[in-house]
């Protein structure tokens, strides 16, 4: 309707709805890869036998069995050695259990087979019991969390398990984790609990690097940890060596350290306060500065010192580790006179380097590695921002870990560590593809690896934590993930009956999903989960009303669409509290906004004769006065009508089509003759009214509070 004149009373306000699509501005975003592949493997039978990592190498007879009711006993010499390990992986010992014999060393690995490196170890279980051989005392605790495994596996449940006889050893060196996101750090009972995590999946490094601990950046990296604190990392450290980890304390000194003795001699203060506390393992950051901190020859002088005076003289800490400016193609310097060929010129040859990749998040791949590693003339240690969230931090990360080449070797790549999410629980699934990936290269299986971790991570609610989890997967922006693989989704138009009923099945089952995830006996990641578990359900809830919108709008009532079409579109607040803690982007929520707009769009041409008006990008939203949306051509906006709306009647219009909300309270429509005198007055008790318009009329008046999608 066209507006010659607007007279209002009370409050306005406006709320603009678009389709999802509509929203999304890529040219906006950090300049990283758009694209995303599908999550590569399969579901794989293991009869029963869950073991992670992956073994290289395993035989089962599962025709032949060991009874194992009454525990497993232990030699006194073997109990004098290794009573922490057997504790801490929780193997039930018993004099009359199953006999177990431990051997350990080069000389007993070569015998038995076992590969010469660090955590290498055999294991046989047979009718004389149970025996384990291993490169190291490493290997040793390795070889017991497998047994762990075996007795917590399906195939063990009667208290009997087949025979087997495993070889098995880890591909890359370094496989952990790196506390390095922006955002809270996780508290204390959380990294405990992780690290625990790590050690049942054979991991090694746990670097402690939150990048808002104050004591770990600047200004304060000079300045002691309160007594409290000090005791806490202590307690880390304490933990991580029963669990056969390397904690290492990492520092951040870049943003304000002075290239001068008095500082060297602040900083290896704060290293020798660290070691006091029992750590033996220390990394320096150099990321995310500016300035004179990244001096690269400053920073490899420092580091060469810091082997010398510091990590030598020791004579227990391993080597440092560097965390560089030029930490991903985006933006380093390729040249010889880059950081990295400095790096690899300067930098003492025993200190590992961090390296993301070709950007900031990205997959592991043989061309970025080839890249780094010949300027820095040595492996180096991926720093794999993934599942870290603190860039989307809408998204809780539950997708599989994938992007990472299985062709790659020790030469290649000295490890990977994992930057998580500040939900430290919820990292779980993801660090439990990583263990698998980094110790067992060339045999990983995403998705297998995801399905086996969703039921160790939630064994009370597997499926419902799939269903969140397999919809809960993608960024939106920089690091894409595949989303919802298995869910067909169509337009409101075009579908076929099994399609519609899948979908309708798909979201009755994700409604229940917060119901179902209260039974889960880890209250902690229940806890992380809780808002993103009731949006999830909220979503099955919208999706299931928009099927039953679909069936209402086939049948070609109007008044019954669009006051179904109002009951099903999201408030303000609805949309702001999805939008914190979003699930379904890639699917499920764009079938919403997708069949919510197809469907507005062809009922408003079909009341109004034309197509709604679409806004643009360019269009300035913000300028319009809130009224006119009311008027704009598209039921998409709303004016939130508070007291009253006057505006004159359209040249040569016989009826008014006034589309709104659900009246709140008495809302009338009255017309006026030109001398101002009230002609009729009519009460909107619908959110779709048509009213003739009387032959005097040539203003109307709209009373009362709604909300006025169009008047037409």
């Amino acid at each position: 309707m066209d507006v010659a004149r607007i007279l209002f009373a009370g409050g306005l306000s406006c709320m603009m709805f678009l389709p999802m699509g509509a929203q999304v501005d890529l040219a906006s975003q950090r300049k990283e890869v758009k694209a995303f592949m599908s999550v590569p493997g399969h579901k794989v039978d293991h009869k029963g036998v869950i073991i992670n990592p992956v073994p290289h190498a395993i035989t089962v007879d599962s025709a032949s069995s060991l009874y194992i009711g009454n525990g497993f006993k232990f030699d006194s010499k073997t109990l004098s050695e290794f009573s922490g390990d057997i504790s801490t992986v929780g193997i039930p010992t018993a004099d009359d259990g199953v006999r177990v014999r431990i051997s350990y060393g080069d000389k007993n690995a070569r015998k038995k087979g076992v590969r010469q490196v660090s955590g290498a170890y055999s294991l046989t279980i047979n009718k004389k019991g149970v025996e384990v051989t291993a490169y190291d005392k490493r290997g040793v605790f390795y070889a017991l969390q497998t047994l762990r495994q075996l007795i917590d596996s399906p195939v063990g449940r009667d208290k009997n398990l087949p025979y087997v006889d495993i070889n098995d050893y880890p591909d890359l060196k370094y496989r952990g984790v790196v506390e390095g996101f922006y955002g809270n750090p996780w508290s204390h009972k959380v990294r405990l609990s992780l690290i625990d995590f790590y050690g049942k999946n054979k991991m090694t490094d746990y670097i402690y690097g939150p990048k808002d601990d104050p004591y770990h950046s600047s200004p304060n990296w000079r300045v002691p940890y309160p007594e409290d604190q000090a005791n806490n990392i202590r307690e880390l450290v304490d933990a991580c060596k029963r669990n056969h980890i390397n904690f290492v304390w990492a520092i951040h000194p870049g943003q304000d350290i002075k290239w001068d003795k008095d500082d060297y001699e602040r900083l290896l203060s704060k290293f020798n306060m660290m070691y006091d506390l029992g750590v033996r393992s220390f990394a320096l950051f150099f990321d995310d500065i500016e300035g004179e901190g990244a001096d690269s020859h400053k920073q490899t002088q420092l580091i060469n010192d810091l082997t010398r005076d510091f990590v030598r003289k020791k004579g227990d800490v391993s080597n440092l580790r560097i965390c560089p400016t030029d930490y991903t193609e985006l933006w380093a310097n390729p040249k010889p006179t880059g950081q990295l060929a400095i790096y690899g010129e300067e930098l003492n040859p025993q200190v590992e380097v961090f390296w993301t990749g070709k950007v900031v998040c990205s997959d592991l791949t043989p061309q970025t590695l080839e890249f780094v590693n010949s300027r820095i003339k040595r492996p180096a240690l991926f720093w794999w921002n993934f599942p870290v969230t603190d860039y989307c931090r809408h998204i809780v990360m539950q997708g599989p870990a994938y992007g990472l080449d299985q062709t790659l070797t020790q030469e290649n790549v000295a490890g990977i560590v994992s930057n998580p999410m500040e939900h430290g629980e919820a990292s779980k699934l993801a660090l439990y593809g990583v263990a698998d990936y980094t110790w067992n290269v060339a045999g990983y299986n995403p998705i297998d690896n995801w399905e086996r971790g969703i039921v160790n991570i939630v064994p009370e609610a597997p499926e419902a934590y799939r269903l969140f989890a397999i919809h809960s997967t993608d960024t939106q922006k920089g690091y894409r993930r595949d989303e919802s693989w298995e869910t067909t989704t169509f337009a409101f138009d075009n579908y076929t009956p099994e399609q519609f009923e899948a979908l309708r099945d798909e979201f009755s089952r994700i409604e229940v999903v917060p119901q179902k995830m209260q039974s889960i006996s880890n209250k902690g990641l229940l806890e992380e989960l809780a808002p993103w578990l009731e949006e999830f359900g909220k979503l099955g809830k919208r999706g299931n009303r928009t099927l039953d919108l679909i069936k209402i709008y086939e049948k070609g009532d109007d008044h019954e669409f669009w006051k179904a079409y109002v009951a099903n579109l999201m408030s303000d607040d609805e949309r702001k509290a999805y939008d914190a803690h979003r699930s379904g982007t890639m699917k499920l929520q764009p079938f919403y906004e997708d069949a919510m707009y197809g469907m507005m769009a062809e009922f408003y041409k079909k009341v109004s004769g034309v197509y709604p008006k679409q806004y643009s990008a360019s269009d300035s939203i913000d300028t319009i006065p809130a009224y006119q949306f009311a008027f704009d051509g598209t039921p998409e906006t709303v004016y939130h009508l508070e007291d009253a709306l006057e505006f004159d009647r359209k040249e040569g219009a016989s009826v008014v089509t006034i589309l709104t909300g659900e009246p709140t309270g008495e809302v009338s429509v009255v017309q006026f003759d030109k001398n101002g005198k009230e002609l009729s007055r009519h009460k909107l008790e619908t959110p779709y009214t048509t009213l003739p318009l009387s032959v005097p009329a040539v203003r109307l008046r709209i009373e009362g509070r709604t909300d006025i999608y169009e008047i037409i």
